[in-house]
């Protein structure tokens, strides 16, 4: 501030006010080739990264590490909730977040208005259809109570396995966010019940079944020795990704954040957290 203080006065008193005023542009014009840009964001040397509370927690901390290996410092900022971390992303209250795959961020564009896209592949939990009650799904009684997840995206995903296994149909053309309005045939008259997804996992011993995210199956205590039915892992559109803000997708500490989850080690300790529910997806 001194310098600009000086620059705008007369140095000598024959400077005329042409000259000072000019003095005075090239003064500014200098400071604006040496400041830096305040939309520099891809020299960021320290982000924040929004996750899902539980399990993940302990495979960050480990992309953490490999990230401090590659000069990037990342501090995560840990939720309860599907919700909140887009809203967080979209505000820029943080950097990235990585819990959510691609129906339920399109989902969340359409009904949002959200600015946010993948940049790279994390893992892949295959929803599953848990039962305490019996051990197969050949065993469900007619009028047997399903539960399944309640918002858009996994209520859809929960529907295609229930069609997969030959428990319902699904209209034709019937797309990945299927609602049970789109249930065209019920032979065993099933009773669905649709429950927030944190809660039909811990619902499971009053119902029949339940199709469970794997997430919460690891919470609500269940096991793969509850698990009557999986969907196919093969073409699975439901792999989670890293998002960042449209727009920030091709800054350099957007591939240093990606390369530092998607290595043998980050694998080695997700194999180890999730037990083989959840699989490796990039």
């Amino acid at each position: 501030m001194s310098d600009l203080s000086n620059a705008s006065k007369p140095l000598v008193t024959s400077i005329t006010r042409r000259a000072g005023l000019a003095a005075l542009a090239a003064t500014f014009a200098v400071i604006g080739l040496t400041a830096p840009s305040p939309s520099f964001a891809e020299d960021k040397k320290a982000i924040k990264v929004g996750i899902i509370s539980g399990e993940d927690e302990d495979v960050w901390r480990v992309v953490v590490a490999e990230a401090a290996k590659k000069g990037l410092t990342i501090e995560t900022v840990v939720f309860n909730d599907y919700t909140q971390p887009n809203e967080a992303l979209e505000r820029d209250e943080i950097d990235a977040n990585a819990f959510q795959h691609k129906p339920y961020l399109d989902n969340q564009i359409k009904t949002q208005g959200y600015h946010i896209v993948p940049v790279g592949y994390t893992g892949v939990w295959p929803i599953g259809l848990y039962s305490k009650k019996h051990a197969k799904v050949a065993d469900l009684p007619e009028g047997a109570v399903i539960g399944l997840p309640n918002d858009p995206s996994n209520e859809g995903r929960a529907l295609h396995v229930l069609e997969h296994e030959g428990l319902i149909k699904l209209k034709d053309g019937t797309g990945i966010l299927a609602t049970t309005a789109d249930i065209a045939e019920n032979p065993k008259k099933l009773e669905i019940k649709e429950l927030d997804a944190g809660i039909v996992g811990r619902s499971v011993d009053d119902l029949d079944a339940a199709v469970v995210n794997t997430d919460w199956a690891l919470k609500s205590g269940l096991t793969p020795e509850n698990r009557i039915a999986q969907e196919p892992v093969a073409d699975n559109p439901y792999r989670n990704f890293i998002a960042v803000k449209a727009g920030a997708e091709n800054e350099p500490w957007v591939k240093t954040l990606v390369a530092s989850y998607q290595n043998e080690t980050v694998k080695a300790e997700f194999d180890k957290v999730y037990k083989g529910t959840g699989i490796s997806a990039y």
